[in-house]
């Protein structure tokens, strides 16, 4: 009797102090609820629930690898529960094992089918891995057996987002809004979709929302940061990319916008260091060494990272062509295709190929010359923007040399519009152009102009601070020769204005004989 009196008493004592750590964990008091848990497992070191409810809160604190253990050794003893599994797929997310997370989602499912938690954070992980249509078939069956879960609701719109369904994940975060109105994430995944359709003003708004209901929200700042300084607010820009630092130290992203907006600001000496900084915060080392480069900081490399350049007009595509043809008065395109018409061997039966497509602003234009135009560029934003104008028979994500080298079809004509600012060394291009041409095939192209104070090797080409390459005309005809080309046309003109002041460019139009 005495014996079981004390197991009674110890059992009584467990349940209390469970509870009451419980209770502690649900207002969010994670220090009492940690003291409380741990009293429990003292007394009873293979108490479940007291192993699984403490790795769930170490969690919530941010410690992914405790809330493994934990939950991993509650698991040890007893594997049939299927939110012990759910839980741990999410400790395992948060320690980027997306992979062992989404077995984990498996086993919770297996158990209990009817699981809208598992099913949505399955979906989560499956977006993670890139499965971005099973992802949605996940999302599916959460709202399936609960239709207004705002969590399923939000990351399904994400994953449309990813998918480039914008108008869609529109329609996603605004039901996930309506299941829960106070929801930042949904709102400032409705800022990036309004922007990536081109609707800055909103989505700026959205981010101010956002901000609004979670001050301390990091890649909302980013967000703002991003369309303020393409919008020319520098000083604002550059408080935005702050407060996302002050929000969450040493996250990449907001350090590169720093960054950059510091390089537009012309403070080069602080955008260095803050360019160093980015490459520790864990931004993209190719990046930032081409950026360093164009400061005079590094050395530069034969051409622009192909990571950064997909980048860069992943996130202009919404406003290239106003911005550019409106704020930049870019004549380009037009310069370009009324010099090649006067070096074409033919009217209108020519297989074209527009080397750099982007949104498409040299297809109309070169569609009356074409019986077959193509284009091809690195950015998948872009060329949704040109599938839009309805002139290219066909569209290729790729870079421009692989593509040559890779199509395996012979081009009559060869066209590229302000993309060789984003090469340097020209010969590999020169080398994959000219077998992709037919005999008396055409190669037009424009490049910034380089002169004997342009801070290169005098005759060849040089990375400018812009961020992009200038090439010197001797340069452009030594490449020519090399490669069996004939200078047909070389000429200077303005691409386009920036800050006020003239870019001086050349015009080239050169012949495989």
């Amino acid at each position: 009797m005495f014996f079981g009196s004390l197991w009674c008493n110890s059992a009584m004592t467990t349940d209390f102090l469970l509870r009451q750590a419980v209770a502690h964990h649900q207002r969010g008091e994670f220090a009492q609820a940690d003291a409380l848990y741990e009293q429990v497992l003292r007394l009873d070191p293979v108490n479940f629930d007291a192993l699984h409810l403490s790795g769930v809160a170490a969690r919530q604190r941010g410690n992914a690898f405790i809330a493994l253990e934990l939950i991993g050794r509650a698991i040890a003893l007893d594997d049939t529960r299927a939110i012990a599994h759910c839980n741990l797929g999410a400790a395992q997310q948060d320690a980027g094992r997306d992979h062992d997370a989404l077995a984990s989602y498996e086993r919770a499912l297996a158990l209990q089918p009817d699981y809208p938690l598992a099913l949505c954070n399955r979906g989560n992980a499956l977006r993670r891995l890139g499965r971005l249509d099973e992802a949605l078939g996940s999302y599916a069956a959460a709202l399936a057996l609960s239709p207004r879960y705002p969590e399923a609701l939000c990351h399904r719109a994400l994953a449309l987002q990813e998918l480039g369904r914008h108008d869609d994940a529109l329609d996603g975060f605004a039901a996930a809004l309506d299941a829960r109105p106070a929801y930042p994430e949904a709102v400032n995944g409705a800022a990036v979709s309004l922007l990536a359709t081109g609707d800055a003003a909103q989505a700026l708004q959205g981010f101010g929302r956002a901000l609004q209901l979670r001050p301390g929200y990091a890649e909302a700042w980013c967000g703002r940061g991003a369309i303020l300084l393409h919008a020319g607010e520098l000083d604002a820009a550059l408080d935005s990319w702050r407060n996302a630092l002050a929000a969450r130290p040493a996250y990449g992203r907001a350090q590169l916008g720093l960054a950059n907006t510091l390089r537009a600001l012309g403070r080069r000496d602080e955008a260095i260091a803050a360019y160093r900084q980015a490459r520790e915060a864990g931004a993209d080392g190719a990046t930032v060494d081409y950026l360093l480069a164009a400061l005079g900081a590094g050395v530069a490399p034969a051409a622009s990272p192909p990571e950064y350049v997909a980048a860069l007009f992943d996130g202009y595509a919404p406003r290239f062509d106003h911005h550019l043809v409106g704020e930049l008065r870019y004549r380009t395109p037009g310069l370009l295709v009324a010099l090649l018409e006067r070096h074409l061997p033919r009217a209108a039966d020519n297989d074209v190929l527009d080397l750099g497509c982007g949104t498409g602003l040299c297809g109309p234009l070169l569609r009356p010359f074409a019986r077959h135009l193509a284009g091809v560029d690195l950015s998948p934003a872009m060329l949704e923007r040109a599938r839009l104008l309805e002139v290219y028979d066909t569209l290729a994500c790729a870079g421009i040399v692989p593509f040559l080298h890779e199509d395996g079809r012979q081009w009559d004509v060869l066209a590229a519009a302000d993309v060789l600012v984003y090469l340097g060394d020209l010969d590999p291009l020169f080398a994959a152009a000219r077998p992709a041409l037919r005999a008396g095939g055409v190669f037009a192209f424009s490049v910034e102009a380089l002169d004997r104070d342009g801070g290169g090797t005098e005759g060849t080409f040089a990375l400018r601070a812009s961020g992009r390459y200038a090439h010197a005309a001797p340069y452009l005809r030594a490449v020519a020769v090399r490669h069996g080309f004939a200078v047909r046309a070389l000429e200077p003109c303005t691409l386009r204005q920036d800050s006020g002041a003239d870019v001086a460019g050349l015009l080239a139009v050169m012949v495989r004989p």
